[in-house]
């Protein structure tokens, strides 16, 4: 497959890592964002409308999901090239991967299921596993083995052991959950819910709620800064951002100029906010919030995932 370049790259392309991965939905492919430069360097055409995303460090790859295509393609992060396109039978919205890169997880919109994929395997082996009605975001623990994902028209999380392959146990939070993140470092899960516009904070060894935080309307990303201190959470529909500080689960601050954000991830000292409206990667000092720059990407920007990776041993 193609890959368009929008600016002449210095050798040794792939060593300039990590890279942002930005899906536009609206143009049918990927914008590769170098980091250390806040320079879009390459456009990646990809199948139909892809959503979803998850950049994986140990093997170098980046999987794309395409609800409406029904299929993942995969990015090479050091040619910034499409490698293979997986069709698993269904069309993930939210995806995830283990650390090893061994195993990615994906969500069945419309089946009602989550899905494994052993890409390790040259097979590419699925197993589908039920849940509730409408899963989108899904984050998979640190050590491989557990697997959270938002339930969405059932207001619960569900959550899934990889071993065996089935849902241990579901946990009730706010109105329409939709994306999750966990902090490793508190063995804590964050869950995003559109319709009752807040985060429901879940201790993960107990399975207990613990707080829900209010933030603005519609809240759909969140990510931590490196250090762990803040949680940073996109409100698509107020056009804002909302700062958190992990150890209190204090509004801090409230960050306003977006174009329907979604997508964010953060890297060192910045975060990266996707904007589906104004077709731009907003880059934000972490510690601030104050706006450094503006990247322009394609067409109706998602970045739904982890979309921040470096090839292992770059």
């Amino acid at each position: 497959m193609r890959v368009a370049l929008l600016a002449a790259l210095p050798a040794g392309f792939a060593s300039g890592a990590p890279f942002a991965y930005v899906t536009n939905q609206g143009s049918h492919d990927v914008t590769v964002v170098d980091l250390a430069t806040r320079e879009a360097v390459a456009t990646v055409p990809v199948r139909r409308a892809p959503a979803g995303v998850v950049a994986v460090g140990a093997t170098g790859r980046v999987y794309v999901g395409h609800p409406e295509a029904q299929a993942i393609s995969v990015i090479d992060m050091r040619s910034q090239r499409v490698v293979e396109t997986i069709e698993p039978g269904f069309g993930p919205m939210g995806l995830d991967a283990t650390r090893d890169g061994r195993l990615v997880v994906g969500t069945d919109w419309a089946g009602h299921r989550v899905v494994v994929i052993d890409v390790a395997d040259p097979a590419r082996p699925v197993s589908a596993i039920a849940v509730g009605r409408y899963p989108a975001g899904v984050a998979v623990h640190p050590d491989g083995r557990t697997a959270f994902v938002a339930e969405r028209d059932d207001d619960h999380v569900a959550v899934v052991d990889l071993d065996t392959r089935r849902v241990r146990a579901r946990v009730r939070v706010g109105a329409h959950p939709f994306a999750v993140t966990f902090d490793a470092a508190r063995e804590r899960l964050y869950v995003l819910s559109v319709y009752s516009d807040d985060v429901s904070v879940i201790d993960t060894r107990t399975l207990q709620p613990v707080a829900r935080v209010a933030v603005g309307k519609a809240p759909y990303g969140a990510a931590l800064t490196a250090d762990g201190a803040l949680l940073y959470v996109t409100n698509q529909r107020d056009d804002t951002v909302s700062v958190i500080a992990a150890d209190t689960l204090q509004v801090v601050r409230t960050l306003d100029g977006f174009g329907y954000p979604e997508g964010v991830a953060a890297h060192g000292r910045e975060v990266f906010v996707v904007n589906w409206m104004d077709d731009s990667l907003s880059v934000l000092d972490a510690a601030s919030g104050r706006l450094l720059k503006t990247v322009r990407t394609g067409q109706n920007s998602r970045g739904f995932g982890a979309f921040i990776g470096a090839p292992a041993g770059r």
